[in-house]
């Protein structure tokens, strides 16, 4: 044989080599994505869960003031739930947070619930009182609604002024209270 013909054979079985090498080459990427998608869509990753909360009921009321400052409300609201399950005070700044949101009735669920699991909460009583006088302000309330409102809401500034009679933010609230009373004539 030529040399030549050796070379052309030579080419020839190189060209086989590299054309097997690029199959193998296939094969193990089409076997690597179809194993890679199997475990992609089938296996999630794995997780990190907390089962005990590292916050205290009181560094979730900080947590939620904080978020109140920001105006993010509904991440105080949050914070706040977190701290009633241990921590009654919790409730006077649910109430809170939902009259800053504009939701009177959920701000005195709340407020009411407040009361009843800390009897001596003054802020509640008075924030209650608070409440009920924005809403005797409202519109489209008969005489009637506006009268039995503002005897609760007077009630309930009074509370609040016998379990703390210093606080001159309940005066403020009873005052505006009867002001408003005398108004409509009550």
């Amino acid at each position: 044989m030529e040399k030549d013909e050796l070379l052309d054979i030579a080419d020839k079985t190189e060209d086989r080599s590299q054309q097997s090498a690029v199959r193998k080459i296939k094969r193990f990427f089409i076997v690597f994505c179809a194993l890679y998608s199997i475990f992609l869509t089938s296996c999630s990753l794995p997780r990190i869960i907390i089962l005990d909360d590292p916050l205290t009921p009181e560094e979730h009321i900080n947590l939620g003031v904080a978020y109140e400052k920001k105006g993010e409300v509904d991440n105080a609201i949050e914070e706040f739930k977190k701290a009633s399950k241990k921590l009654p005070v919790a409730y006077l700044y649910l109430g809170n947070a939902y009259m800053q949101k504009g939701n009177l009735d959920e701000a005195e669920k709340y407020y009411k619930k407040a009361i009843k699991k800390q009897p001596d909460l003054a802020d509640a009583y008075n924030n209650l009182a608070w409440l009920y006088y924005n809403k005797a302000k409202g519109s489209g309330l008969t005489a009637e609604d506006i009268n039995e409102i503002l005897k609760e809401a007077e009630r309930l500034a009074l509370k609040a002024l016998q379990l703390n009679s210093s606080n001159e933010n309940y005066k403020d609230t009873l005052d505006k209270i009867r002001e408003l009373k005398s108004k409509n004539g009550l």
